[in-house]
């Protein structure tokens, strides 16, 4: 089963905004997570759109961690948690009750 590429799910998803948006989310793709600090990651998403401005951070390889743990905090998020013992008993389907 062949998939679209990175870029190619970029370009969607922006082209699935409104077009009013589209100019300023083309020109702020920010890279963030592990995988994205691949030697030459960004350079190839950036050449493979062939538009926009991908941007990357120092903090890249945290930002979802720092990201998550912002959510985690969230008055209104911590009836989303799941515990260890919940999940043992009822495994990864536990996390449609979440939602």
């Amino acid at each position: 089963m062949e998939s679209a590429g990175l870029h190619q799910l970029i370009y969607n998803s922006i082209m699935k905004c409104d077009i009013d948006l589209r100019k300023d989310m083309f020109g702020n793709i920010c890279l963030s997570g592990g995988t994205t600090t691949l030697t030459g990651f960004a350079d190839r998403i950036q050449k493979e759109l062939r538009r926009g401005k991908v941007i990357t951070s120092p903090e890249q390889k945290i930002c979802v961690w720092v990201g998550g743990s912002i959510l985690a905090s969230l008055s209104r998020f911590q009836n989303r948690w799941v515990s260890k013992e919940k999940y043992e008993e009822k495994g990864s389907s536990v996390i449609h009750e979440c939602i």
